[in-house]
């Protein structure tokens, strides 16, 4: 790799704005995470993006907020606006797990310290600039603000919250993915307009009195119900949230208002989703992809896991009930040129340490690359949340054949010896039954190449769980769908010679979920022989449908009443199905069964299966399931780690970091659920792109970022 100078990166001190020339700064941005110059970090995007349109920027990573604010007066006052993100997860997903522990590393920090960010750091920069400060322009981006920009719950202070705009005391909020508001924001202060008087541009929000909203409140805004009307009703909140829904992922969108206090917060519709030129654009700027020289000798976890990792899509069309990447990337496929990717590569080749393994060539779902409705004029119409739940959209053409492409072209570089595919891969997809039959032949096509050619011994999927009613919640299909692809991949696995591992995901806790139901998943994987190591506990987040049926215990589109398992002991008692396997959880998963009326089910699960006694624990030679040696089959061995791909967070593929990555208004990530192991030492994951996660998290990766 040719040799870098200091100017290749954004400067980060005053010393490296001086040795660019500049006397002055026209954007600094505050970043809660350490500073990497790639394209899955959000600072260095939008950094990237406004010095391409000719403006001096710098970049603040993770500011001390102690003492005499050094760090926010070291490079003084912009000349046009201080923009703020929390970094490429939610700060307090970052930082505990879904049990509200401390995790053991911060997978964004420089050695993964832990004292780098504060929580919220979206609101503890914004106060604090603007107390030095009160006359710049603040700006927030990034996850935080993005999913807080109308009332919202918030599981770590247990409450419902307003837009964050009020608590911060900012100007303006960019939501989603922010390039394009970004630059409009940057043009029309450039022309001399004051921050108060932008109120048009897309994807922005702002608080103002009536008689400042922009062409005031019209029949054809949203008014939703105010901050005050759903402190009092659970209702009300549920009922706001299916609007919010469904003009994230809507092409032509209105406007939303909702009432705080004397005031009125304004959500401007989102732009239309880039092209591909534009995204080309983008991902084709002089990032280095390395961390700034400023952390040398300094292990950066997320940098390690998404270092040889390659996006070639943007946003999400499945729409998982628990996921927050189709509110902050929405749920049309946005896809870079084959030329714009081959470009990527060959810079990876030329990476040191690449050692010719891409570590994932994916996007928010692997196999979502080159989809997109038939008939755009019913895209234009539509306000569905998911194309591909609960049926697939007749509409949508699901045909694998330009990622194939994509996959064939970069395996043909020299230097590539093998491009594994990292990201989730929906398999209700490959196995959709088209009209097109050309599209059925790629999709089998595609399975066998994904199976043979792409996976590092080990597949990861999310069915996410097996009874059909938290299934339909979850907007995930149904479980025989997993059942039918895992008879799949191993008969190719075996035609093949071939001895790969399928990993699936599932969630416990989740809104609608029963004890009853936990204890029928431990049945039916047990039959299918995975041993499950972690638990994946749904944690609540901002701006999912999960989080607001799980705080206000109505469905927000049918209202009609879901129960939720919330306080520890609920949790545990269903938590405990995925360890049935274990010895020393046998007496309790028996006396639970028998007391929810289900012990007809410990029979399925125990049967052959020997019962440990005072005599001590068996050993390996006795450790026999129907037969079956339990260190064997396609899940996870009881003897063997395994890390789990969550969604702001991430499991120890490299990949997994990548759908939580917020950046100004980008994150890539799923924020809905968190992992949890069963001593709950704190190594949870969270699954969020365009980014990936905190803690052990941070090891293990959903998001996630993007």
């Amino acid at each position: 790799m040719a040799e870098l100078r200091l100017t290749d990166w954004l400067p980060t001190t005053k010393k490296e704005v001086e040795l660019r020339g500049w006397d002055e700064l026209d954007v600094i941005l505050f970043s809660a995470d350490a500073y990497v110059d790639h394209p899955s970090f959000g600072a260095a995007v939008i950094g990237r993006v406004l010095e391409a349109n000719g403006l001096k920027v710098a970049i603040v990573p993770q500011p001390d907020w102690h003492g005499d604010y050094r760090d926010f007066k070291k490079l003084g006052k912009p000349r046009l606006f201080f923009g703020i993100s929390p970094g490429c997860m939610d700060s307090m997903v970052n930082k505990y797990t879904a049990n509200k522990r401390l995790r053991s590393e911060d997978a964004y920090s420089p050695d993964g310290r832990h004292d780098c960010r504060p929580e919220y750091p979206t609101i503890v920069y914004s106060r604090i600039l603007r107390e030095i400060y009160p006359d710049v322009p603040i700006v927030l981006g990034g996850i935080e603000a993005s999913l807080r920009r109308l009332t919202h719950y918030d599981y770590w202070q247990d409450k419902l919250m307003p837009c964050i705009l009020k608590e911060a005391g900012a100007d303006i909020i960019i939501y989603g993915m922010g390039e394009k508001p970004i630059v409009e924001l940057a043009k029309q202060l450039v022309d001399g307009k004051e921050i108060k008087e932008i109120k048009d541009i897309p994807q922005t929000v702002y608080i103002s009195p009536e008689d400042g909203i922009s062409g005031g409140i019209t029949e054809k805004d949203i008014v939703i119900h105010s901050h005050e009307e759903c402190l009092q009703s659970k209702k009300a909140e549920a009922e706001n949230f299916r609007h919010i829904e469904e003009e994230s992922n809507k092409i032509h969108a209105q406007r939303i208002i909702q009432g705080l206090g004397k005031e009125y917060v304004v959500v401007n519709p989102p732009y239309p989703p880039m092209d591909t030129k534009e995204l080309d654009m983008v991902f084709d700027l002089p990032y280095t992809r390395l961390p700034h020289p400023k952390y040398k000798n300094k292990r950066i976890p997320a940098y390690e896991m998404i270092k040889f990792f390659v996006n070639i899509h943007r946003g999400c069309f499945g729409g998982c009930a628990f996921c927050t990447i189709s509110a902050h990337q929405g749920k049309f496929i946005v896809c870079r040129s084959k030329e714009s990717i081959l470009k990527e590569v060959k810079k990876v080749i030329q990476m040191d340490g690449f050692k010719g393994y891409l570590s994932d060539l994916g996007g928010p779902s692997a196999n979502m690359y080159g989809m997109s409705g038939r008939n755009k004029n019913l895209c234009e119409k539509c306000k569905r949340p998911s194309c591909i739940n609960p049926q697939i959209c007749p509409n949508l053409n699901t045909d694998h054949t330009a990622l194939l492409d994509i996959y064939h072209s970069v395996d043909a570089l020299p230097g590539i010896k093998k491009s594994f595919i990292g990201s989730g891969v929906r398999y209700d997809l490959l196995l959709y039954k088209s009209k097109d039959d050309k599209a059925n032949k790629a999709a089998r096509e595609y399975t066998r190449e994904l199976i043979c050619k792409h996976v590092s011994g080990r597949l990861k999927v999310a069915p996410e769980h097996t009874s059909d009613n938290v299934l339909r919640l979850m907007r995930k299909p149904s479980f025989e769908q997993f059942g039918e692809f895992k008879r799949m991949f191993d008969r190719i696995n075996n035609e093949e010679n071939l001895n790969q591992q399928i990993i699936p995901y599932f969630i416990s806790s989740h809104p609608g979920c029963m004890e009853e139901d936990m204890a029928e998943l431990a049945v039916k994987t047990k039959r299918l022989d995975f041993h499950l190591e972690q638990v994946q506990d749904f944690t609540p987040t901002p701006m999912t449908v999960s989080t607001e049926t799980w705080y206000t215990g109505f469905h927000p589109y049918t209202l009609e009443p879901v129960f939720s398992a919330k306080t520890p002991k609920e949790k545990l008692a269903q938590r405990q199905f995925f360890f049935w396997y274990k010895p020393e959880e046998r007496r309790n998963i028996e006396r639970e069964l028998k007391r929810i009326g289900r012990a007809d089910l410990i029979t399925q699960l125990y049967a052959n299966v020997y019962r440990q006694t005072s005599a001590g624990p068996r050993t390996s030679n006795q450790w026999k399931d129907d037969g079956q040696d339990s260190h064997k089959g396609n899940g996870r061995s009881r003897n063997k780690k395994e890390y789990v791909h969550n969604d702001n967070g991430y499991s120890k593929n490299s990949s997994d970091y990548v759908w939580s990555k917020n950046r100004y208004g980008k994150n890539t990530g799923r924020t809905g659920r968190l992992t949890s192991s069963n001593n709950e030492k704190g190594n949870d994951n969270h699954r969020t792109k365009d980014g990936r996660k905190g803690g052990q998290a941070a090891k293990r990766g959903r998001h996630n970022g993007r």
